[in-house]
């Protein structure tokens, strides 16, 4: 069994551990930003096919006590670097985390290189070539309270980019917080899904991906752990074929999306066909005066502009109390989620929330308030 530990946003700890043990992993222990894990190498490349929460998926090698340099390019030195790289293969090393006398992540990086590069040069006489961009092997640092843990990073570029998104807004959901929120909110298939100030469609598109059961890292390109010297390629392929075959052949009920601008939602149409589902989602251009529920129930779900980055000189108020507005005049027997990063025009919306979620978009504290309307 390997230790892993899986990154995610903060705050969404203790869903993306729900959805770890879902997928088969054990002694799980959420942490900050993350959560650790253990599992086999089967466990490892299904996480990295089907979790929709973390960022990226470390695998842990090396544990030790690091005061300052010279513990760490030893420390580093103590790891038989043969086992995981050979000087034909790229390397990186990423850095988080700092102690008192290693505070600069650009210096740990360069050290751990060094200590990795000197030790090749001691047994072949050549070394690795860095290669930043996509590194065959990449080496993820993290100095925590004068420990430094070592990692390989079995991801690559990190699992939020699914690759079915080139075309995006100008205020995009990560794709992993979209998939959280659904999450958080309860929303089961069998119900209508609609997002009426829906952009370039993240969140209908992830509601479509959870519906039909598909795996969002059927759309990268590869995994960090493709070019490992362990590297199990017919396995993963193996992964991927009842991945594919296990994908549902229409939803159980309708998702739809809308917009006010139609180059967006030509945007939102253009990612649904890049990840397969445009006969299944329904977009449109719709001004949010002229939006109606298609249903008598379901769950809406919106992300409206808080001044953040959209709409920072426009009347976000009378917004958001026209949001409320078309909330309560029209989506009666549905239940809304609103996520908002600003108190205040969240209040001028005008309906009392049923309850409030604390989540992050980036470093923004937000909320994601649940209403009942009836």
């Amino acid at each position: 069994m390997n230790q892993y530990f899986a990154t995610v946003a903060r705050g969404l700890e203790s869903l993306a551990a729900q959805e770890l043990e879902q997928l088969g992993a054990s002694a799980i222990e959420p942490g900050f930003c993350g959560v650790a894990f253990a599992g086999d190498r089967t466990l490892l490349y299904r996480v990295n096919l089907w979790a929709r929460l973390p960022f990226r998926i470390l695998m842990k090698l090396h544990e030790f006590p690091c005061g300052d340099a010279e513990d760490l390019y030893q420390g580093i030195q103590t790891i038989d670097w043969a086992e995981y790289l050979t000087p034909d293969l790229t390397l990186a090393v990423n850095a988080t985390g700092k102690s008192e006398r290693l505070n600069h992540t650009h210096f740990t990086a360069l050290q751990v290189k060094n200590a990795i590069v000197d030790q090749q040069q001691d047994r072949w006489g050549e070394r690795s070539d860095v290669e930043l961009q996509s590194p065959d092997v990449q080496v993820s640092i993290h100095l925590e309270r004068e420990v430094c843990t070592v990692s390989l990073d079995s991801s690559g570029k990190s699992l939020h980019r699914r690759g079915y998104r080139p075309a995006v807004g100008a205020a995009p959901l990560k794709e992993s917080l979209a998939a959280a929120l659904i999450q958080l909110s309860g929303w089961q298939p069998e119900q209508m899904f609609y997002d009426p100030l829906c952009g370039s469609g993240t969140l209908p598109l992830e509601a479509s991906l959870r519906a039909l059961n598909i795996a969002p890292g059927l759309f990268r390109e590869r995994f960090g752990f493709e070019t490992w010297l362990d590297a199990d390629l017919p396995l993963l392929e193996e992964l991927i074929q009842t991945a594919e075959t296990s994908q549902k052949e229409s939803l159980p009920a309708p998702i739809w999306g809308s917009d006010r601008d139609p180059a967006v939602i030509e945007q939102a149409i253009s990612n649904a066909t890049q990840c397969g589902v445009s006969n299944h989602i329904y977009f449109a251009a719709i001004e949010l005066e002229d939006v109606a529920a298609p249903t008598d129930s379901g769950v809406l779900f919106c992300n409206p502009p808080y001044g953040q980055r959209l709409g920072r000189d426009s009347d976000l108020g009378a917004f958001y109390k026209r949001l409320g507005d078309v909330l309560k005049q029209r989506f009666k027997g549905w239940t809304a989620f609103v996520l908002s990063g600003n108190k205040e025009l969240s209040q001028t919306i005008g309906l009392k929330s049923y309850k409030r979620f604390p989540v992050y978009n980036g470093t923004l504290p937000c909320q994601l308030m649940k209403y009942e309307l009836y």
